[in-house]
């Protein structure tokens, strides 16, 4: 656990979709259907009305950028919001990469602070099926977390939950690299 300004961040080994936070962050693709991984794991918890509620924003607005996020309701999930946030895919564009996961995180907090959130639980983004390095990863997650909450923010909990421990050793370093 590490205090960061007024919140705390803390890393959890364990599922996501068990949190008991006021949101969670789902690792989405664009479309905002539902895939593997967490993703599939949140609509799967979730129920069918966090894909219900995709698809009216997809219809609405198109398909959500990379970098961008959009929030719904958690269904059936102890969270209060779901918040989907789409990260790069590694190598496909390598001179934007860190910026647009970086704005996936940032664009996660601010629409977690819109919504009046004190806690919101991450997974590492882009870090499974989208082919990010951990360790790099990590280091972008924890920093743009801690510049979202430089400013007045709602939020005084945010969460890392990782599945494995290869995960919790990357974001214990880049934890422990900002200190």
């Amino acid at each position: 656990m590490r205090r960061m300004g007024a919140a705390m961040i803390e890393l959890v080994r364990g599922d996501i979709t068990r949190q008991q936070v006021d949101a969670i962050v789902n690792a989405a693709n664009s479309g905002l259907m539902g895939g593997g991984g967490v993703d599939g794991a949140i609509h799967r918890a979730g129920g069918p009305s966090i894909l219900e509620e995709c698809k009216v924003l997809v219809a609405q607005n198109g398909r959500c950028p990379t970098g961008g996020a959009v929030i719904t309701g958690a269904g059936n999930l102890p969270a209060r919001y779901v918040i989907h946030a789409v990260g790069p895919r590694y190598g496909k564009n390598r001179a934007k990469e860190a910026e647009l996961l970086a704005a996936a995180y940032s664009e996660s907090m601010r629409l977690a602070m819109e919504a009046g959130c004190e806690s919101v639980a991450f997974p590492a983004i882009s870090a499974g099926a989208y082919g990010y390095p951990l360790e790099e990863a990590a280091a972008i997650a924890v920093a743009a977390v801690r510049h979202s909450l430089s400013s007045e923010s709602s939020i005084k909990r945010v969460l890392f939950v990782l599945f494995a421990d290869d995960a919790m050793q990357a974001f214990e370093k880049a934890l422990s690299d900002l200190q």
